[in-house]
């Protein structure tokens, strides 16, 4: 303490004290995880401190059915980041267990999930028996809600996501494989850049979520995705509707939640070697992790290596610049004791990426490379077959240190989430000097959360939290797009939930307030972004019931208030936007976006067949969209840009409404206990409340989908193969007849349909796993289609076949290899 004295009596300036803080509080947990580690009398005493005693929970997990014990079965504690695994007579023990209330996740592959609320305030036993099921992912939810709960109790839609079901699905990133999930899309720039959508709202509208953490990028542009590390996910989470109560601003649409560091079970060293090989861009990627833990004292380690050329489909060929690479490393170190946890994480995502510009020669139809420069020429056939990056090309590096800590206190907790992040991006336009960067911005941002857990009163679980951040955005390119910038956001909630025998309530309020100051630029003499000061304050909150009418018939009913402040992109741009042909103006008398949804659904999960459907209203006041300009005379507004007339576009407000549904089944036959026919449908519709230059139309609102997968899966198939499976789908996605043709933004997009196969296995050696194998295709047809929601779409015009754009990708083989390593187990 009297270090930090000093050192704070020698600073000044509150932003370099701001500065000195996050690193003394990032770095604080360090030292205690290694002091806890070297002295174990300063374990005692911490314990001593946070009034925690050592509480186990032990107890055996067997087949409901046969009785037979289930070795391998997951045990694992959300709120309190530890998890054990029963061992070969199905006997399980977790030890160093915080007092007060917990829920348990008990889970085996091919066995239901099971979820469980306990009270553990001394060490208890507790049996668990697991019965087969149609749908596995009813699990632990740890997003959009203050602590742990299990799906079927969280009153809005919340789908889980777990590794072997990323392993199993061909994607070429994150957010490609998340699209399986009815009301979940992607705005797509090729196989590298994805945005991800939720009923119909994407952009800013998503928060992002990893390791606890908001991830804060340039998620205003469409340009470059999303900086997770696809590989080393462990689970995702998709929170669907408005989650401004826990996140505050950027919620409106939803929230996706990626965890990548789970600890092991104590006593154990054990690791992964993933590899990934994709035939339609040759992509090849390698994963390896490593993770440990002894005595509280635990640990994981990752790092990737992707590579991919140009990918092809039937009418382009091979797509020019489509190719990309990544190198990301990551893990974490902590301290997982009885008083709680505290862990040091760290990340640094890394990639490097083609921009696809479309342009094709006149006469040949062929891709034209630097088009529209003087070293213009026509792609070779080396140029398509190689793996180098042309102009304009870009990188986009991002890396992030997080301090994870939870506290148990007399029965409550106190959890302190603190990170870091420097996000940049730097684009490279000018093909005659390569190496100069058009666009470079560099975005620092302090992510702060703190939450308190009140303990149990009478079923009421209430937590109180502060979160917010404060950010900075500068540009160090050639060119400005947006204004520099400093943000500061801060926002306090009130959440509770109750439990009763059969049915959940749950529901807060928040108030959040953002302010933004928008820096002066000059080009030359003349401004260029005139300096200003804007404050968003808004108030949100949420009401939800979950109703367990029986243990196979749920339903659920939720409002909720969301709402988006302005970015600085759409109040200040004042530049040619990359790829758009557009010239974009924004404008600083923005108001927040407000948005009102109700949701409702039912649940019904048998044995033999699982029913689920939900539907919603989302009214939206003041969104945000662009509009084109008009000129005095009438006609449209035109800027010079680099010899070129381009349209001038400036962002509005419109208040609009969204609506849809989301319907699945799962029939599971008996007694063909082994085949699964899941069927999944999606729709959403969104329209303005006045027409805008002749269309009501709200843009990027998703085409209606459905998809049938007929699977079969085998637990047990002779002494070597285990988990088989083999599946066959359909993936329709209708014609878009209510496109947002205003300014000619968009156009019809017609349906397509794609078949899509996979098979895979674990194999065995004396019930110790090998490796794992994980063999897909998609679009076995290889149709030629675009996706309504691809930019491609709208890139230039192919005059010699007369189509317009540029096609998603086609035929695509993908095999994956898992290969589990285990070094040591307790």
């Amino acid at each position: 303490m009297y270090l930090q004295a000093v050192l704070f009596s020698r600073i000044n300036n509150k932003y370099q004290m701001k500065k000195l803080l996050i690193i003394l509080l990032i770095i604080i947990p360090a030292f205690n995880i290694l002091n806890a580690q070297s002295n174990f009398n300063s374990q005692q005493n911490l314990s001593a401190i946070f009034n925690a005693e050592k509480v186990s929970l032990s107890g055996k997990i067997t087949d409901a059915k046969t009785g037979e014990p289930l070795p391998g079965t997951s045990v694992y504690l959300a709120d309190d980041r530890i998890g054990t695994v029963a061992d070969a007579n199905g006997k399980y023990f977790l030890n160093n267990i915080p007092e007060g209330h917990h829920v348990v996740e008990i889970s085996h592959a091919g066995y239901s999930t099971l979820v469980v609320h306990l009270e553990i305030n001394s060490s208890m036993q507790r049996d668990f028996a697991l019965s087969g099921v149609v749908v596995e992912n009813l699990g632990v939810v740890v997003t959009g809600v203050a602590g742990a709960t299990s799906i079927r109790k969280s009153p809005v839609p919340v789908v889980s996501i777990r590794k072997l079901v990323l392993l199993q699905t061909p994607s070429t990133n994150i957010i490609d494989a998340l699209t399986h999930i009815p009301g979940v899309s992607q705005l797509s720039t090729g196989p590298a850049i994805s945005k991800p959508y939720i009923r119909g709202l994407g952009g800013n509208r998503v928060v992002i979520v990893n390791e606890g953490v908001r991830q804060e990028g340039q998620q205003w542009g469409d340009e470059h995705g999303t900086e997770i590390d696809e590989m080393s996910v462990a689970r995702a989470e998709v929170v669907k509707g408005p989650a401004s109560l826990m996140y505050g601003s950027d919620a409106l649409a939803g929230v996706i939640n990626f965890i990548t560091n789970v600890p092991v079970a104590e006593g154990t060293l054990k690791g992964n070697i993933i590899s990934n090989y994709q035939s339609n861009n040759g992509l090849f990627a390698i994963n390896g992790n490593l993770a440990g833990n002894k005595n509280g004292l635990n640990w994981n380690l990752y790092g990737t290596y992707k590579s991919a050329g140009n990918y092809q489909n039937k009418y382009d060929g091979k797509v020019l610049n489509s190719g990309f690479t990544e190198k990301n490393i990551g893990g974490y170190i902590g301290i997982n004791k009885s008083w709680g946890y505290s862990h040091l994480i760290l990340s640094r995502f890394d990639q490097e990426l083609g921009m696809i510009e479309g342009e094709r020669d006149n006469v040949t139809g062929k891709f034209l490379l630097y088009a529209g420069s003087p070293l213009e020429r026509i792609a070779t056939k080396s140029d398509l077959d190689t793996r180098n990056l042309f102009v304009p090309k870009q990188r986009v590096q991002h890396n992030k240190i997080v301090s994870d800590n939870n506290f148990a206190i007399n029965k409550s907790r106190l959890k302190i989430n603190l990170a870091f992040q420097n996000n940049q991006r730097q684009e490279f336009g000018n093909p005659e000097i390569p190496t100069e960067k058009s666009l470079y911005f560099d975005l620092k941002t302090f992510n702060y959360n703190l939450q308190w857990q009140l303990p149990e009163l009478k079923e009421w679980h209430t937590t109180i939290g502060l979160n917010g951040m404060e950010q900075s955005n500068r540009n160090k390119g050639e060119e400005t797009l947006i204004p520099e910038y400093n943000l500061f956001d801060i926002g306090g909630f009130v959440f509770a939930q109750r439990l009763f025998k059969k049915a959940t309530i749950s529901g807060g309020i928040r108030f959040d307030n953002r302010t933004v100051n928008s820096k002066e630029f000059k080009e030359g003499n003349t401004i260029k972004f005139n300096s200003f000061t804007r404050s968003f304050a808004n108030i949100t909150g949420s009401a939800g019931v979950s109703i367990e009418a029986t243990e196979r018939l749920t339903f659920k009913a939720n409002i909720a208030k969301g709402f988006r402040s302005p970015t600085l992109a759409e109040l200040a741009s004042n530049g040619a936007h990359e790829g758009t042909n557009r010239y974009e103006y924004g404008d600083q008398n923005l108001k927040s976006e407000i948005s009102m949804q109700i949701d409702a659904g039912i649940n019904f999960n048998y044995e033999h067949f699982s029913i689920d459907v939900s539907a919603f209203y989302n009214r939206m006041n003041d969104f945000i969209f662009y509009r084109k300009l008009e000129s005095n005379s009438g006609g449209d507004s035109l800027v010079f840009v680099d010899g070129d007339l381009i349209p001038a576009f400036k962002f509005n407000q419109q208040d609009a409404k969204l609506y849809g549904l989301e319907a699945s089944i799962d029939i599971h036959p008996h007694p063909l206990d082994w085949l699964h026919f899941e069927n999944t449908f999606s729709y959403v519709r969104g329209k303005f409340d006045n027409s805008i230059d002749g269309s009501e139309n709200i843009p990027l609102i998703p085409a209606a989908r459905l998809t049938s997968e007929l699977k079969a899966d085998f637990k047990k198939m002779g002494k070597s193969i285990r988990n088989f499976y083999t599946s066959i789908e359909l993936d329709n996605a209708f014609n878009q007849n209510n496109p947002f043709t205003g300014f000619g933004t968009e156009t019809v997009t017609i349906g397509y349909t794609l078949l899509n196969a996979g098979i895979g296995a674990d194999i065995v050696n004396e019930k110790k796993s090998l490796f794992s194998i994980y063999i897909g295709v998609t679009n076995i047809t290889d149709v030629a289609y675009q996706s309504h929601l691809s930019r491609l779409k709208y890139t230039a015009e192919n005059n010699v076949t007369g189509r317009m754009g540029v096609f998603n990708v086609g035929r695509n083989f993908s095999l994956k290899v898992n290969i589990p390593l285990e070094f040591s187990k307790k």
